[in-house]
């Protein structure tokens, strides 16, 4: 059983282990993976603030703002309509806010479900660790459900905050050389919407920048970027810590979640006074923008009882 993390007792922590890695799963926030270890080494960012309690409406830097949540039914704050009426969905999504139920849990896998309170969706997750020849794999597979009576609209992203070191690198398939812009702390990249080279982008100031080098916490950078829609040979990500001698690879199910998000955070949010996020976060998602408010072609939603299902997996590796 985990030690206890934060203010939380061991049983209030769920464990999985596989090798040298262990994964801890904090149920009554949000289901949240609170730490992935690979031989002593935490991976993931630390709490900005205590553990503690969350209400519907909170921002989501009034939080911990760490480890590794899920965002559904949109990152963004927004209002929505939809069949059933007006639906106001918080900063982050609903489902890093509610205590999620157990469905079953083993030494190598944990199953558990979350409800939504701004739309009637239902999400059951379940990660499970298997030790390769490499390293490690983590598998999560998804299920959303309609559980009212009008269809519903959705849109999720996964919300794994790794941390980074100056001089790690982002690695991206070769045939991504153009995101979108969501958002740049200051404009430094330009304003929402716009496209971006990649790696080697141009700044606002007209000078360059190679966005896949991880930069100093002093450097005050926070860029959030979309990549897609990919195709089945654009499904993944890396995350290189020479310094750490791993490499963290995410994948995906492309036709299922065919977009990327990248938030790359080094000391530059949140805005307001006190500790920094120093991170990575690679994002497979439904959609190319924060916002399920912003309608396109890749809107979803599900009729009554529908369910849509779609897997998610990280490798750790040695390098």
């Amino acid at each position: 059983m985990a030690e206890a993390i934060g203010s939380f007792t061991k049983e209030e922590n769920v464990l999985i282990e596989a090798g040298d890695c262990s994964l801890a799963i904090l149920p009554k926030l949000g289901g949240k993976i609170a730490s992935i270890r690979i031989k002593g080494r935490e991976l993931l960012q630390a709490p900005l603030a205590p553990y503690g309690p969350r209400t519907q409406t909170m921002p989501f830097d009034a939080g911990d703002a760490s480890g590794w949540d899920e965002c559904l039914p949109s990152v963004a704050a927004c209002a929505v309509e939809a069949a059933a009426g007006a639906a106001n969905v918080p900063d982050h999504g609903d489902l890093w806010r509610v205590a999620w139920k157990p469905i079953a849990t083993s030494a190598h896998s944990a199953t558990f479900r979350g409800e939504c309170f701004s739309l009637p969706l239902v999400v059951e997750r379940t990660a499970a660790l298997n030790e390769t020849a490499g390293g490690v794999h983590l598998r999560l597979d998804y299920t959303v459900t309609n559980t009212g009576s009008h269809p519903a609209p959705w849109s999720w992203a996964a919300h794994p905050l790794f941390t980074a070191e100056a001089g790690d690198q982002i690695l991206l398939p070769a045939t991504i050389t153009t995101l979108r812009l969501e958002g740049s702390g200051g404009n430094r990249l330009g304003k929402g919407g716009d496209p971006v080279a990649w790696p080697i982008a141009e700044l606002s100031n007209g000078s360059k920048t190679d966005l896949s080098i991880a930069q100093s916490p002093d450097s005050g950078i926070g860029d959030k970027l979309f990549a897609g829609p990919l195709t089945a040979a654009e499904n993944w990500c890396s995350l290189e810590r020479p310094a750490a001698g791993l490499r963290i690879r995410v994948s995906f199910d492309s036709a299922a979640t065919p977009y990327l998000g990248l938030w790359i955070c080094y000391g530059g949010w949140p805005d307001r006074p006190g500790p920094k996020q120093i991170c990575v976060a690679m994002e497979p998602a439904t959609a190319p923008v924060d916002s399920l408010a912003i309608a396109g072609p890749w809107s979803r939603q599900l009729k009554p009882g529908e369910s849509f299902r779609w897997p998610m997996f990280v490798d750790f590796e040695t390098i």
